[in-house]
C-alpha cells in the first residue's frame, strides 16, 4: 500500500495536482477506487485502478469516443495506463440514484419520469447512429462466448453456495446448451455500442448542459459491440432498485416510438433473453463478491434479482433455460446464499 501511495502521489505531482486535497468517493464492485481532488476552485477525480486487477485503457478509449459523439463521459485530463491511474473531469455528485432517494413522495413519479426519460433519450441518440460510427474500432463483440462466460457465473458461484456441491459436468453441459439454444434471438437484432452497466447508479445529472449532454455517463469500461436491447434492459431491470412496471412500460414505449421500423416483437424477445442472462450473471457476481471478495452488502439484492430472472424465464423464448432452472435450481433453492463474510 505504501508503494502504491507513492505512485499515486508522484502521478498527481507530475500532472499539477500534487497539493490537492483528496477525499474518498463511493466505489463500485470492482477493484477501482476513486478520490475527489480539490485544489482551490479546481476539482477533478482520481481513478486508482491497480494494473494487476484492472485495465484503464478501455475506459479511456470509450470515454473519448463518447465525448466525440457529444455525450457526457468525463474528460480524461491525465493518464498513466501502465500504473492504472487517471485524472478525470469531475461531473459532480448528482447521481440519478441520489436524486431519486432524496425526492419526496409526491414528486417522485415526475422526477423518475424526467430522469429515466433522459436516460432513454441518450440510448435513442446513440442507437440512431450507424453502427460503424457508434462502435469504436476494435471493440470486442458480445458473442456467445462472452454471454456464456457471464451466465456461467451462476452455476460457478451460486449453485455450490446453495447446494454444497459444484455443478456436475452434465449440469454444466445442459446449462450451456440451453443458453446456446436461445441466444440466436439476441443475435438477430441490430448491433450498436453497449455500455453494459447502464443504470441509475452510473448516471448523473450534469448542471449547465442541455439535451442528452445533461446525462453524465460514469461506467462503460466493459463496453462491447452488441444488441440494442441490452442497455435499455439494464436500465429498466435494475438489480439494485425496483422500477415500477408502469414506468418501465412508458420508457419501453418511448424508446420504441423513436424507431418506427423497429421489429418490436423481436426486440422485446431479445430484451427478455438478455435480461435472463444478465440476472443469472448478477446472482453469480453478488455471491462471488461475498465469498471471494468479502463484500456481503450486495446479498440484499439477490431476492429482487431472482424475481426479475423468474419473470424473464416465464417467456416461451426462454423455455430451454427455464427447464434447466426447474431441474437444478427449483424455487426452494432460490434464496440468499449463506456467506461467512455477511456475519463476520
Amino acid at each position: 500500500m505504501a508503494e502504491r501511495e507513492q505512485a499515486v502521489a508522484a502521478f498527481l505531482a507530475t500532472h499539477g495536482w500534487g497539493k490537492a486535497k483528496r477525499d474518498a468517493l463511493a466505489g463500485d464492485a470492482s477493484f477501482r477506487r476513486y478520490q475527489r481532488l480539490t485544489d482551490g476552485r479546481r476539482r477533478a477525480v482520481l481513478m486508482d485502478a491497480p494494473p494487476a486487477k484492472e485495465d484503464v485503457r478501455p475506459f479511456v478509449k470509450v470515454a473519448r469516443h463518447l465525448k466525440a459523439l457529444g455525450f457526457s463521459a468525463p474528460d480524461v485530463l491525465a493518464e498513466d495506463a501502465t500504473a492504472g491511474l487517471l485524472i478525470l473531469e469531475d461531473l459532480g455528485d448528482d447521481t440519478y440514484s441520489k436524486a431519486l432517494d432524496a425526492v419526496i413522495s409526491e414528486r417522485r413519479q415526475a422526477i423518475e419520469a424526467e430522469l429515466y426519460g433522459l436516460s432513454v433519450d441518450v440510448l435513442i441518440g446513440l442507437h440512431k447512429l450507424p453502427p460503424e460510427r457508434a462502435v469504436p474500432k476494435g471493440l470486442p463483440s458480445y458473442g456467445n462466448g462472452r454471454l456464456l462466460d457471464e451466465a456461467f457465473l451462476l452455476p460457478q458461484w451460486y449453485l455450490p453456495a446453495i447446494t454444497g456441491d459444484h455443478a456436475s459436468e452434465a449440469q454444466r453441459k445442459a446449462y450451456g446448451a440451453a443458453w446456446l439454444e436461445v441466444f440466436p434471438v439476441v443475435h438477430a437484432q441490430p448491433k450498436t455500442l453497449v455500455l453494459r452497466d447502464y443504470h441509475v447508479d452510473n448516471l448523473m445529472r450534469v448542471e449547465g448542459r442541455a439535451g442528452v449532454a445533461a446525462c453524465g455517463l460514469l461506467d462503460f469500461q466493459d463496453a462491447v459491440s452488441g444488441p440494442r436491447a441490452y442497455d435499455l434492459m439494464s436500465l429498466l431491470e435494475d438489480a439494485r432498485r425496483d422500477v415500477a412496471p408502469e414506468l418501465a412500460e412508458t420508457m419501453m414505449a418511448r424508446y420504441c416510438a423513436a424507431f418506427p421500423d423497429l421489429d418490436r416483437r423481436g426486440f422485446e424477445a431479445s430484451f427478455r433473453v438478455l435480461a435472463a442472462q444478465r440476472h443469472a450473471k448478477v446472482i453469480g457476481i453478488f455471491t462471488r463478491l461475498c465469498l471471494r471478495d468479502h463484500k456481503p452488502t450486495y446479498l440484499v439484492h439477490i431476492p429482487r434479482v431472482w424475481r426479475l430472472l423468474e419473470r424473464a424465464l416465464a417467456d416461451p423464448a426462454l423455455a430451454p433455460v427455464a427447464a434447466w432452472f426447474a431441474t437444478y435450481l427449483p424455487a426452494e433453492k432460490r434464496q440468499v446464499p449463506p456467506c461467512p463474510a455477511a456475519v463476520a
